[in-house]
Formats: structure tokens, sequence, C-alpha cells
């Protein structure tokens, strides 16, 4: 396993023939990111929504939300630059699997950890593709581009790992994580690989 992998915590390294698919999608590959970017602020947003009273938690998602929205912007500027259309929002498969084994009737705080740990798994994993980015692709620009972002994402996981062990019993948010990890690195072992998705 990379150790750049392991230090973000996850159990599978993305298959390196990924980095070159998206190269020939760069496109595809730039649409899917802004949209991800926004879904990010809105996830946030609706953290925040249902959440108000915790406070620490409200503090340190907003100036998130702005972040993020600003990196949609980044990238629709980038996408203009480049004759590139942002085309319709697509079905993110990774992130609806992810979902789908969340807590169901649980209390608050179950749904509060779950909800945490699944924004740190993706932004880990958009993290480490970021890095694949930074080193793999040939236009130089967008290698510094998307290094950029990567140092963002890795602030983002650990704020978010930071938040549930705020809110909730440390060895709970452990046991919880590992249990994301797993599912996290089995959803994407049964995908197949696409150059024109971010996840």
């Amino acid at each position: 396993m990379s150790s750049k992998v392991s230090i973000l915590g996850l159990k599978l390294p993305t298959d390196p023939r990924w980095v070159d698919l998206a190269s020939i999608s760069l496109e595809f590959i730039l649409s899917d990111h802004a949209f991800c970017e926004q879904k990010a602020a809105t996830s946030c947003i609706s953290l925040i929504q249902a959440y108000p009273e915790r406070e620490e938690l409200v503090f340190a998602l907003a100036p998130i939300v702005t972040e993020e929205w600003g990196h949609f912007r980044q990238v629709l500027a980038e996408m203009k630059k480049r004759g590139f259309q942002l085309g319709r929002q697509r079905k993110d498969i990774y992130v609806n699997e992810l979902l789908k084994h969340r807590i169901k009737g649980g209390h608050r705080e179950d749904f509060l950890l779950d909800q945490l740990l699944i924004f740190a798994l993706i932004e880990a994993r958009s993290c480490e593709r970021f890095r694949l980015l930074s080193e793999g692709l040939e236009d130089e620009y967008l290698r510094e581009f998307y290094r950029k972002f990567m140092i963002s994402e890795a602030g983002h996981y650990r704020l978010f790992i930071d938040l549930a062990n705020k809110y909730l019993p440390g060895d709970k948010v452990r046991d919880r994580w590992q249990y994301w990890l797993k599912v996290e690195a089995e959803i994407l072992n049964s995908m197949e690989i696409r150059g024109d998705r971010m996840h």
C-alpha cells in the first residue's frame, strides 16, 4: 500500500490506471470535480442546519462552506478558460454507496458521527486522487492546480475527524472509522475504473 494512502488511513490505493484515464478525459474530470466541490459546500450547510446547537461545529464549518464554493468557482473558471462545458450533474455512485451504510433510526449523535466520518472519508479519497493528478498529469499548470486542492482536502479530512472526536467518545470514533475504512475499500474495489469521475 502507498505510504501516502496509509497516512490518510485509506485501506485501498486508487488503481494507477485511473490518472491515465483522467488525463484523456479532462473536461469530464473537471466537470465532475466542480460538482463535487458544490456538493461539499451544500453538505456542510446541511450539517450546520441539522446541528445548530453544536457551536464549534457551526463555526468550524462556516468557512469551509465559503472555501468549497470558492473551489467550485475556481474549477468553473478553469473550465471556461479551456472552452469546456459544465454539463449536467451525474450520479455519484461512490458517495451513494457510502450513504447506504449509515446508521438508520439511531440517536442524533450516531447520525452525526457517521456524517462526519463519511465527509472525512470523501475528503481523504479526494486528497489522494488530487495527489495523483498533481503528479501524473502532463499539463504542468493542472499539476500545480491539483496540488493546491490536495493540500486543502487534507485539512478538511483532519477537521472532520477532529470534530468527531470532540463530540463523541474517542473509542467509538476509532471503531466506527475502522468500519468506514473497510466499507470504503470494498466499495472502491467493486467499482469499475472511470477516468471521467473524481471518485
